[in-house]
């Protein structure tokens, strides 16, 4: 049985690392949890002390967001995540393939979106739809939780985040 479940186990992590490499096209795998049941039929829990982190953009280091996947449906490749951010930082615009929500768990985020902007805390809520361009600006040590209802990927409008992101804030609104 335990022979069984590291079969799984390794399967799992190698679908979601080459779901990251084509998608993301870095080393952004993460294995942090796997299903038990490879039809999702079984409950999953986590302890948030036994996630395991990837860098998202190794060359920022130690300022790196990192990504945590929690779970990828096997049937939708819907996927559930953890970001968190070391540093007070901007993420600059991007969309997904698919429908996008955040939930803030700790710290601050502002999201922008077709001109509009808002600030989420903890316990805040917002809904992206598909290929809807947005950019955020996270809080020192920010943890945000995300849904996605198709498989994960990030489609940078112009460039990653670089060092110059680093400690950026939003521009005061007109």
């Amino acid at each position: 049985m335990e022979s069984t479940w590291r079969g799984m186990q390794v399967c799992s992590m190698v679908t979601v690392a080459l779901l990251f490499v084509a998608v993301l096209s870095a080393t952004q795998t993460n294995s942090s949890v796997t299903s038990p049941a490879s039809d999702g039929s079984q409950a999953l829990s986590a302890p948030y002390d036994s996630l395991k982190w990837q860098a998202m953009v190794p060359e920022l280091g130690k300022d790196s967001p990192e990504i945590s996947i929690l779970r990828v449906d096997p049937k939708t490749h819907g996927t559930q995540l953890l970001i968190r951010t070391p540093a007070k930082m901007h993420v600059p615009a991007h969309w997904h393939s698919a429908n996008e929500t955040h939930t803030m768990i700790k710290g601050s985020a502002v999201f922008e979106h077709e001109g509009k902007r808002s600030e989420l805390g903890p316990g805040g809520f917002n809904y992206l739809p598909a290929k809807m361009s947005h950019q955020a600006w996270t809080s020192e040590g920010a943890v945000v939780f995300i849904t996605v209802d198709g498989a994960w990927d990030v489609n940078w409008v112009g460039n990653p985040p670089t060092k110059n992101d680093l400690g950026q804030a939003p521009a005061a609104e007109k």
